[in-house]
């Protein structure tokens, strides 16, 4: 068998073919995996409400709205949860830019009064062992019944009520931040 002659016109035939047939198996698999990557976001975000809300009666992820954040970034996403009619809380989809490996999302939950309910960590890109210790409840436990009109979030390096994790001080100002924003936006919007 002969030996094809290397050309111009052969080589850049033979690219064609290769990225066309990889562009195609790429937005298949994209295709085929982005109604299972969508379901798993909506299960993981229910549950993240149902964490960080007191009892409530009503379905929170279909009543949800948003609203600006108080500083005029990008907007939150708020759960309202009813009991009986009343306002049970609102849990927050809330963020920060200040992590230490750049943004975090949390699920922040107030009572009807205001008062922190409940914290998840939705997504951040921490130092593992470090920024990620902000997940664990020795840390998270420390907002609990907390309201941010009264008490102070900063970490106590920052004058706050706050103990920081150890070597992960920015990690922790983030996650104050975090909550911070969330309640600041709810009072801007006339919901405290």
């Amino acid at each position: 068998m002969a030996k094809k002659e290397s050309t111009i016109v052969n080589m850049v035939l033979a690219l064609f073919v290769i990225t066309t047939i990889s562009a195609a198996t790429l937005g298949f698999m994209f295709k085929l995996t982005e109604m299972p990557k969508k379901r798993a976001e909506i299960i993981k975000q229910n549950f993240a409400i149902l964490a960080v809300l007191p009892e409530f009666d009503n379905n929170p992820s279909a009543e949800y709205y948003k609203i600006e954040s108080y500083d005029g970034g990008d907007s939150l996403t708020c759960f309202p949860a009813y009991k009986n009619g009343e306002l049970a809380g609102i849990a927050v989809k809330t963020w920060t830019k200040k992590g230490f490996s750049g943004e975090i999302f949390l699920m922040a939950g107030f009572d009807h009064r205001g008062h922190i309910y409940s914290i998840t960590v939705l997504e951040h890109q921490e130092t593992p062992g470090l920024g990620t210790k902000m997940a664990d409840a020795e840390f998270k436990d420390q907002y609990y019944g907390k309201h941010p009109d009264i008490n102070n979030l900063s970490v106590k390096k920052n004058g706050g009520e706050i103990d920081a994790i150890t070597a992960a001080t920015i990690s922790s100002i983030a996650f104050s931040d975090a909550v911070e924003r969330a309640f600041k936006s709810l009072k801007k919007a006339g919901k405290y």
